[in-house]
């Protein structure tokens, strides 16, 4: 339950919470979709940044106190986004909690992973992962919520930054003080690593480009639409809504077919919902897009985990790391490129259907058979 709430607090609200007040911001600071998409990308460089550096095998410390540590980090810089208007220090918060959010993933998953396979139950790992569909519904209702009853973009971070406290309180007295004492084994001198593996990192990377643009640009798209307009309140919480039991779903389909297609299939699916949000301007398309991202990204983002963790000859938080940094690099790259690809044409859907793409290649990528071995 503790890194449940980790992870909603960190990933949840933390990184996905600037989806649904970036609108607010364009039309009180009149941001341009070039500036949204640095700000977006500059929390996806401090994510990049972040894993590397939770990589270094030596990080000093717990696990439990780093992630502990994160948490409050990705607390604090939520919060402080409500506190000024420069462009400069918005760059500086996001860029921060990036990088907190990069860690609370890595030591948590670490943390959590290792427990449940020593108990061997891996198979509840979903609900470890479900932390982020829940913070999004919860980043959906506060934004929603308090923008109905007359509040500014700048009470929506502080409001934010509130939670993610309370949740970061909740974590400390839920996850014990006594930590076990993390997996010791060790990759042999002259290891290969299985190319398995290796297309896996690279299929991930494309995964976070690829559905980071609908992740970071859908409700703009919906306010810059008049006929569906209407949604721009809920659209989001349909994403999180959905997210939550999807990570058990694409378990289930993982383990009923194997990671590797589970998470082939999840890019499929997730590279349909991609094309409908441009596609199409109707509330039902628009609403099944939202519906497709979100009951696919964090079902992706826990199969491509786990693989990765039985793929993993060595330290299983290094794996993790280097996963997560091939997710950073995408999604650092995808909302910079989609903002300025947006003052082309006034659309995103050429850097839409760009994304789509980058997830039919993950697919392939992810089913890549093992080596033969004689």
């Amino acid at each position: 339950m503790g890194g449940l709430i980790a992870m909603a607090a960190a990933m949840g609200v933390g990184r996905f919470v600037y989806t649904p007040i970036m609108p607010f911001m364009e039309a009180a600071l009149g941001l341009t979709k070039a500036e949204a998409g640095v700000l977006a990308s500059m929390n996806f460089l401090g994510y990049l940044l972040g894993a590397l550096a939770a990589s270094a095998s030596g990080v000093p410390g717990g696990r439990r106190l780093w992630f502990l540590g994160a948490l409050a980090v990705s607390a604090l810089s939520t919060g402080a986004m409500g506190i000024s208007s420069s462009i400069e220090i918005f760059l500086g918060l996001r860029f921060v909690g990036g990088v907190a959010s990069a860690f609370v993933l890595v030591f948590a998953s670490a943390l959590v992973l290792d427990r449940l396979a020593m108990a061997g139950r891996l198979g509840l790992s979903g609900l470890h992962f479900a932390g982020v569909g829940f913070g999004i519904a919860a980043s959906a209702i506060i934004v929603s919520g308090l923008s109905m009853a007359g509040y500014g973009w700048q009470a929506l971070w502080l409001f934010s930054g509130a939670f993610s406290f309370l949740a970061l309180v909740a974590v400390a007295l839920l996850i014990p003080n006594e930590e076990e004492p993390p997996t010791q084994v060790q990759a042999t001198k002259g290891t290969t690593l299985d190319r398995r593996l290796v297309f896996l990192v690279i299929a991930y990377g494309l995964f976070g480009f690829g559905y980071v643009i609908t992740a970071t640009f859908i409700s703009t798209m919906v306010r810059s639409a008049p006929d569906i307009q209407f949604l721009e309140r809920v659209i989001w919480l349909v994403v999180g809504v959905a997210g939550i039991p999807s990570v058990m779903f694409w378990n289930w389909v993982g383990q009923r077919w194997g990671l590797a297609r589970g998470f082939a299939i999840a890019c499929l699916v997730e590279a349909v919902g991609v094309a409908m949000s441009v596609v199409g301007t109707s509330a039902s398309v628009i609403v099944a897009s939202a519906v497709l991202l979100g009951g696919t990204f964090m079902g992706i983002s826990a199969l491509g985990l786990v693989h990765a963790r039985r793929l993993s000859s060595g330290d299983v938080r290094r794996s993790l790391a280097l996963m997560t940094a091939a997710f950073g690099l995408g999604q650092m790259i995808g909302p910079t490129f989609a903002g300025y690809a947006y003052g082309f044409d006034n659309s995103f859907l050429a850097p839409s259907l760009t994304a789509v793409a980058a997830l039919v290649i993950a697919a392939g990528l992810a089913i890549v058979p093992a080596p033969n071995r004689r």
